[in-house]
């Protein structure tokens, strides 16, 4: 005697019926919190990389630096445009040496972190003095210079800025704190989450049978 199901019967068990004990316990296990870390803006020891780092090496000692805006532009144009960016508290540089190109702000509209005048056009006649506080690499560093009106160019460096390294450095703190104490909490929540809940399922006979996944 041949036993036979129709293959509606047959697919409605097929749905049923698990094919992997993994993938269905992996489909039923509880959504995890996830914890989004920010990426922290500066590195664990600042001034030792300032100090190691051959890049920043090279940039703490001066050397010849360039305005970079508006290079397609007529040679009287770009004067014009420089002396109006830096009023207006920004500017583009680049160390010749190294090729690295800086975006500088020296308002207080666009750094809080002044700490005194950071462009200088009366220091000396035809020349524009220049500071900017920015993080660079992971970083605070603080640059100074200056770049001839005439010319565009002119001589810089970039200093290791201490004061705003502390200030950045009790963030990353805090940062690392705040986050390691959500974890520790998740952890803990888990550890108490009840056992998965029993599934019954009806047997082909109209029974029931009970799985655990």
């Amino acid at each position: 005697m041949h036993h036979h199901q129709n293959l509606g019967e047959a697919n409605a068990m097929t749905g049923m019926l698990p094919p992997h004990y993994e993938t269905m316990a992996a489909l039923y296990e509880p959504p995890k919190p996830r914890f989004v870390f920010k990426m922290p803006r500066v590195v664990p020891d600042q001034k030792s990389k300032f100090d190691s780092d051959e890049l920043f090496r090279r940039l703490g000692r001066e050397s010849e630096i360039r305005y970079t805006g508006y290079r397609k532009r007529a040679m009287d144009e770009r004067k014009i445009r420089f002396a109006n960016d830096c009023r207006e508290g920004y500017t583009e540089i680049s160390f010749v040496a190294t090729g690295t190109n800086i975006q500088l702000y020296f308002n207080s509209n666009h750094n809080p972190y002044v700490h005194e005048a950071e462009c200088n056009f009366e220091k000396e006649r035809g020349k524009v003095y220049l500071q900017s506080n920015f993080i660079m690499n992971g970083v605070c560093v603080h640059f100074r210079g200056w770049l001839d009106m005439d010319r565009l160019d002119g001589v810089g460096c970039l200093e290791y800025d201490e004061q705003r390294a502390l200030q950045e450095d009790a963030q990353l703190r805090q940062q690392i704190e705040s986050y390691n104490q959500r974890m520790v909490e998740s952890k803990r929540m888990y550890a108490h989450t009840p056992p998965e809940d029993i599934i019954h399922h009806t047997k082909p006979g109209g029974g029931a049978s009970t799985m655990r996944w």
